[in-house]
């Protein structure tokens, strides 16, 4: 059966559901980045969104088109972090409990955030597969909804939702680039532009040392991502199969950063723009420095994922 893909309205409709409950964020430029770029550069500091990520649109567009029966239960994800800060937050501002499956391994910063939303914590081995039994057992236990780090309409509505205030706030754009792990990001801003800006590029820049969704895209077939070593810890995850599809269908390209790129490219901010961004929101940033001449002289908005660092242990 072919997967139905959300379209733009779905996203104003997301919006309209949850834009009282998201921060607007500021977007941002940086004459020495423009500089060095040699194009214009429109950041989206989702950073600055409540838990410090895009991620909080997406879990609070979740947690809102639930039933009360489904309230009632809970809500259960698994996510090394940003996903599940998110969904913590959301079900606590909406008094539901939230059930959150971590690897051991995650972000020590954000276990404490997961944690101080209140969310009951269940750690496991730090593999896709230990993660998920983990999850089906935790379901299975509290009758809680899975609420999908990003293979889900309502995340990808919900994330789209960063491109369409990017649009009111400057709509005058040749492209739009995200970082990409598990795609939810970039599929909501590629389901909102191309329904309703498609002369708008809608681009990603993904880490080599994790580039399943590079391969994917360009050879038109699902690999999963194997082993990804890679310090942009929110990009090691695989695409799902819906946000393959809208990814295939609505992408117009991905680049690939090495590791050596995305440290300088997160120092870049750190110092220029005097803001706290993590090693996977200056993956864009990173594939726009390494291929300077697809963005020559064009206006390119960026979204800033997220700023959650371990400040004990910063990549530079």
């Amino acid at each position: 059966m072919p997967v139905i893909l959300p379209s733009g309205s779905d996203v104003v409709d997301a919006y309209n559901t949850i834009k009282n409950y998201v921060h607007q964020t500021p977007v941002l430029t940086c004459q020495s980045i423009n500089r060095l770029t040699g194009c214009e550069v429109y950041f989206k500091c989702e950073n600055l969104q409540k838990v410090g990520a895009f991620k909080y649109r997406g879990a609070t567009n979740a947690v809102l088109s639930l039933t009360k029966e489904q309230m009632a239960k809970g809500v259960a994800t698994h996510s090394s972090g940003n996903h599940a800060a998110a969904l913590a937050l959301a079900a606590r501002m909406n008094g539901v409990k939230a059930f959150i499956v971590m690897p051991e391994n995650a972000p020590e910063i954000k276990k404490k955030a997961v944690d101080g939303y209140g969310a009951e914590i269940t750690y496991c081995q730090p593999t896709l597969e230990a993660r998920e039994a983990t999850l089906a057992t935790v379901i299975e236990t509290t009758g809680a909804t899975l609420v999908h780090p990003y293979n889900q309409w309502e995340v990808i509505c919900g994330q789209g939702t960063a491109a369409l205030e990017l649009m009111q706030q400057q709509p005058h754009l040749d492209s739009v680039i995200t970082p990409v792990g598990g795609g939810g990001l970039l599929s909501g801003t590629a389901t909102y532009l191309k329904g309703m800006f498609p002369q708008v590029k809608v681009l990603a820049g993904e880490p080599q040392m994790a580039d399943d969704a590079y391969r994917s895209f360009k050879s038109g077939s699902f690999y999963p991502v194997v082993n990804p070593d890679t310090i942009a810890d929110g990009l090691r995850t695989s695409l799902g199969n819906l946000t393959f599809e809208v990814i295939m269908h609505k992408v117009d390209d991905i680049y690939t950063v090495g590791e050596d790129s995305i440290r300088n490219a997160m120092r870049l901010v750190w110092e220029r723009m005097k803001i706290i961004i993590e090693p996977s929101s200056a993956v864009p940033l990173a594939a726009i420095i390494d291929n300077k001449q697809v963005f020559a002289n064009s206006r390119v908005g960026l979204i800033v994922s997220g700023g959650n660092v371990d400040l004990d242990h910063l990549p530079f």
